[in-house]
C-alpha cells in the first residue's frame, strides 16, 4: 500500500516545483493576473487631461471652458480638444481607466499610472516660465509618485510596477512655437535652428534617463507635425497659399534628432524599448488627403477667430470667436489641436500600426511585452 502512495506523493511534490519554476520565471511579475500594466504620461497640450486646471495661468494655457469637451464629455475637462485625446484612447485599448491628471485632487492611488502633462509645456524651463508645467517639473513630480509607489507598496512590488509600465511623451512643440510666436523669422538661420534643437532633444533625453534610472523600460513618443500647416502658424505669417515651409522644415530637423537619440538610448541603455509613432508622416497625410480619412476642412479651425481661424481665442470670454457646427469634419479644433476624430485616428496607429508609421514597436506591443507569463500561469 505505502509503495502505490509514494510515487503519487513525488508526483505531487513534483508537479508543485514545476509549478514553482514557472512563477519563478515570471518573476515578481505574478500580480499582473490581476493588475494591468501602468501608463505614466509627459507633455504639452497634446496629452493634457486637465493639469493646469489647477495651477495659477493665463487661460491660453487652459482649455476648462466651453466648447472644449463638448463633443464627448459634454463638459470642459481640460482637455485643449473637444472630445479625447490620444492617451485617453490608449487607455482603453489598454482596458485601463482615464488616467487622470496628477495636479487632480482626489488622487490618491498611482497603480494604473498619472498623467503629468501641462498645456504649454516645453522640454526647456524657459518655455512659458511661470505659467506651464515644464517637463524638468514634470520629472519631479513622477519622483514624487515613485516614492508614494514604494511607500505604499513596496519596494518589490513597486519595482515591478515600474519596470512593466509604458511611459508616453509627446513635447518639443511649445519650445519652437514660443520663440517663433515672439519673433517669426527666429528659425530662419540654420545654425538656430541646429542648435536650439540639440537643447530640446538633449533636455528630453536626460529626463528619459532619469526615469529609467528608477526602473522605466518601455517608453512611447510621437515626434512633431508639420507645425507650419497649423492654423495659428498660418494666420501670424498671413500665408494664403499653404504652409509655411520654413516652420516645418524646424520639424523635420527635431523628428531626425529625436529618432536618432533614441536609437543612441536603444543601445546603450540594457532592456530600454520604444515605440516612436511618425506623427508627421500620419498628420500630413490627412491634410494632403482629407476625404479619404473622412474629413472636409484641414486648413481652418473648427473653433477661433481671424485667418484660417488661427487665433486662439476659442472659448474666449474676452473677445469673440466662431465655432464651426459639425467639428467631425475638421481636422483641427482649435489654432493648434486637432479635433477628437484626428486624435482618434492617429491613436489607433500608435497603438497597433505597422513599421511603416510607428517603429520598432507599436504601443500594443510595449504593454503586452512583459505579459508573456499570464497565459502559463493561468493556463
Amino acid at each position: 500500500m505505502e509503495r502505490a502512495i509514494f510515487p503519487e506523493y513525488l508526483w505531487a511534490f513534483s508537479t508543485l516545483l514545476f509549478l514553482a519554476g514557472i512563477a519563478s520565471s515570471c518573476s515578481d511579475r505574478y500580480w499582473l493576473l490581476q493588475k494591468p500594466v501602468a501608463f505614466f504620461i509627459f507633455g504639452d497640450s497634446i496629452f493634457d487631461a486637465g493639469n493646469n486646471n489647477y495651477i495659477n495661468t493665463s487661460p491660453r494655457f487652459q482649455a476648462n471652458y466651453w466648447p472644449y469637451g463638448e463633443s464627448f464629455f459634454n463638459t470642459s475637462t481640460g482637455r485643449a480638444t473637444n472630445g479625447r485625446t490620444i492617451p485617453d484612447f490608449i487607455s482603453d485599448y489598454a482596458k485601463l481607466p482615464l488616467i487622470p491628471p496628477y495636479l487632480q485632487p482626489d488622487i490618491h492611488d498611482y497603480v494604473y499610472g498619472v498623467n503629468f502633462a501641462s498645456i504649454g509645456a516645453g522640454t526647456l524651463v524657459e518655455t512659458h516660465p511661470g505659467l506651464v508645467i515644464d517637463l524638468k517639473t514634470q520629472l519631479s513630480n513622477f519622483y514624487k509618485v515613485e516614492k508614494q509607489l514604494r511607500d505604499k507598496l513596496g519596494c518589490e512590488e513597486a519595482n515591478t510596477l515600474l519596470s512593466t509600465a509604458v511611459y508616453l511623451f509627446s513635447v518639443g512643440g511649445n519650445d519652437y512655437f514660443a520663440p517663433f510666436q515672439k519673433n517669426t523669422s527666429f528659425f530662419e538661420s540654420e545654425y538656430i535652428q541646429k542648435e536650439y534643437t540639440s537643447m530640446v532633444i538633449g533636455t528630453l533625453t536626460n529626463v528619459i534617463q532619469e526615469i529609467y534610472k528608477l526602473g522605466a523600460r518601455k517608453f512611447g513618443f510621437m515626434n512633431l507635425t508639420p507645425i507650419g500647416c497649423l492654423p495659428l502658424v498660418k494666420a501670424l505669417k498671413r500665408e494664403t497659399g499653404g504652409c509655411v515651409q520654413g516652420f516645418t522644415e524646424v520639424a523635420k530637423i527635431h523628428n531626425r534628432a529625436l529618432s536618432e537619440s533614441l536609437q543612441k538610448l536603444e543601445s546603450n541603455l540594457q532592456d530600454f524599448k520604444y515605440s516612436l509613432h511618425d506623427f508627421f508622416t500620419s498628420f500630413g497625410e490627412r491634410s494632403e488627403n482629407p476625404s479619404k480619412y473622412g474629413f472636409k476642412e484641414v486648413n481652418m479651425a473648427c473653433c477661433g477667430s481671424g485667418p484660417y481661424r488661427g487665433f486662439p481665442v476659442c472659448g474666449s470670454v474676452r473677445r469673440e470667436y466662431e465655432l464651426c457646427e459639425h467639428p467631425n469634419d475638421f481636422l483641427y479644433f482649435d489654432a493648434t489641436h486637432p479635433t477628437e476624430k484626428a486624435y482618434k485616428q492617429v491613436a489607433k496607429l500608435f497603438w497597433s500600426g505597422n513599421s511603416d508609421i510607428t517603429w520598432p514597436y507599436n504601443i500594443k506591443s510595449l504593454f503586452e511585452l512583459d505579459n508573456k507569463c499570464r497565459s502559463s500561469l493561468v493556463s
